[in-house]
């Protein structure tokens, strides 16, 4: 077998403007922030990563991220990047936290792994190709128009709506009720709280809605608060679904062996990318406990990525990788094809996508070599 040695890293960072303002509990996002990585190794293949921080959850911003990957590229330069476990083993040891920029590397070194295999990642992963379908999210508004955008969406097919909530009992519980008032009973509902609730208004809203089919709900409480996902999980008949309290898989650990939570959410700019992700989702398994595979604002790059490996894993039996159509420029070669909510993932080799050069001239771009 060829030997590799990664011999540099190209860094580039932008931004995209949102289609439209985005409002989740933790606040109000206009644009996304990126930043994408290519590793680059002396077998003649290289690999594209993507971080997408969120700074109210990642704990990491534009500039932070810049700084971390200047440092992470040092750190793994000369290396061999088909080495994977020791690569993400390096990262975490020297850096803590900042999740977005580890996952941007480790998704590079799939990406290269899977070209010098010549295999697809869902194939590397040791999976098969399946069809996907994803959930397309609504972001907080006045309930009439949340309604509007759900309407809108039913008539476009989608298979299940996500709701972002997270401010009063009242409102919220509005919200569902002129969103199931305009489009009916049948297509399911999911709610996402992004911790915007304290424990009696979680149990508050959660009970007045029983009627209105929500799916599950998506962290309705504090991230650290494992005893108030616990004590709300006996109380209410809702599904909970962790996704701010999952970063890794000792936390993973922690909300099954709790007793916590039904539902898992991986994310790859939580976990640190897919090494980490597949650790996540084995726990969860290995406990009975389903998966689902959400994004932050990634482009078509993570969010093919994130699709690879739930095809690869059926466990992971919910889909919420909806991003690129909130965003205004697509600057993705190839990759995954969104035709409504179904996702059909690419068949060559790795990840299947390749940055646009025309958008990637426009960014800003540090080498590492």
């Amino acid at each position: 077998m060829q030997e590799h040695r990664i011999t540099g890293i190209d860094i580039y960072q932008g931004t995209i403007p949102m289609v439209e303002p985005f409002r989740i509990s933790l606040g109000l996002i206009s644009e996304a922030s990126f930043l994408f990585v290519r590793i680059s190794s002396s077998g003649g293949v290289d690999g594209w990563g993507e971080a997408t921080p969120i700074s109210q959850i990642t704990g990491d911003t534009p500039s932070i991220n810049a700084a971390a990957a200047t440092d992470l590229a040092k750190l793994v330069l000369g290396k061999d990047p088909l080495d994977i476990e020791a690569r993400v083993t390096d990262m975490g040891r020297y850096l803590a936290f900042n999740s977005s920029v580890r996952a941007a590397f480790d998704m590079a070194l799939y990406d290269l792994a899977g070209k010098a295999a010549a295999f697809p990642l869902y194939a590397l992963l040791g999976g098969g190709k399946r069809q996907l379908l994803t959930d397309v999210t609504i972001g907080i508004d006045e309930p009439q128009k949340m309604a509007e955008q759900a309407l809108k969406l039913k008539e476009c097919g989608v298979p299940a709506i996500k709701v972002k909530l997270g401010t009063t009992a009242d409102e919220d519980v509005r919200r569902i009720e002129c969103i199931r008032e305009a489009i009916g009973d049948e297509l399911p509902l999911r709610v996402d709280a992004n911790q915007g609730w304290d424990f009696p208004t979680a149990v508050n809203f959660l009970s007045r809605v029983v009627s209105s089919g929500i799916e599950y709900c998506e962290q309705p409480i504090a991230h650290w608060n494992y005893d108030g996902f616990r004590r709300l999980r006996e109380r209410v008949a809702t599904p909970i679904m962790a996704d701010e309290s999952v970063f890794d898989h000792h936390d993973a650990f922690k909300l099954t062996a709790g007793g916590c939570c039904d539902y898992l959410n991986i994310k790859l700019a939580k976990s640190g990318g897919i090494h980490t992700a597949l650790r996540i989702n084995a726990v969860a398994e290995a406990s009975g406990a389903k998966c689902m595979l959400g994004c932050m604002l990634e482009t078509r790059l993570g969010l093919t990525a994130a699709a690879h490996l739930v095809s690869a894993r059926p466990n992971i039996r919910y889909v919420d990788l909806d991003s690129y159509l909130q965003l205004r420029e697509d600057p993705i070669i190839g990759g995954a094809s969104w035709d409504g909510s179904t996702i059909t993932l690419p068949d060559g080799p790795g990840i299947g996508a390749e940055m646009d050069p025309v958008f990637l001239e426009r960014c800003e771009r540090t080498t590492v070599a």
